[in-house]
């Protein structure tokens, strides 16, 4: 029995990322629907690149989804569903760690530095791709993976980290990865 819990919590972590994706690709990007906390939310973070929602509101979607997902799932499969719940609400607070963490720290091993690009490629590239914050796998399923190659980040999104307090550049160990793009004037920014 411990082995189908461990898959449904597997599962449970599978079914955030795809949650992930869709939240992210129709509820942040699609301009029809994006008038939803979420977007108005998601908006806000790629105009100012630093912002975050309030943990206090993340805290409240913890337990909304706890509640959403968890109640039928355990109603239909009991313990079994329990543990896919929990997959599901333990992916989604990794997700969240692992978001801010990507604005806020340089990458760490082959996977923080692939994180960071994909996503860095989705904010100041392309943000019609690479929705998928933890994984590409739904990018690759749903054809909205992009390879990214040097990510231009905008001067006035530039993230501590990424700079060099003395040159006011790009670190070189980053310099490869990453190009400083100045401001231009007049540009507004693009919540894409």
């Amino acid at each position: 029995m411990t082995g189908s819990l461990a898959l449904a919590a597997a599962l449970g972590a599978l079914t955030w990322t795809l949650l992930e994706y869709c939240i992210h690709r129709w509820l942040g990007h699609d301009r029809r629907l994006r008038g939803n906390p979420f977007g108005v939310e998601h908006v806000r973070h790629h105009s100012e690149g630093n912002y975050f929602a309030a943990t206090s509101k993340k805290i409240m979607v913890t337990g909304l989804a706890a509640i959403v997902f968890g109640a039928p799932a355990v109603a239909l499969a009991g313990a079994t569903g329990a543990a896919w719940a929990a997959g599901l609400v333990a992916f989604y607070v990794v997700y969240e760690l692992l978001h801010r963490r990507e604005h806020t720290h340089a990458g760490i091993g082959a996977y923080g530095r692939w994180a960071r690009r994909h996503h860095f490629h989705h904010h100041f590239v392309d943000p019609r791709k690479n929705h998928g914050v933890t994984s590409p796998l739904w990018d690759l399923v749903f054809g909205t993976y992009a390879r990214p190659s040097t990510i231009p980040v905008p001067e006035r999104l530039c993230m501590p980290w990424l700079r060099d307090p003395l040159t006011g550049g790009i670190r070189t160990e980053h310099a490869t990865t990453f190009v400083l793009r100045p401001a231009r004037a007049g540009a507004a920014a693009s919540a894409g």
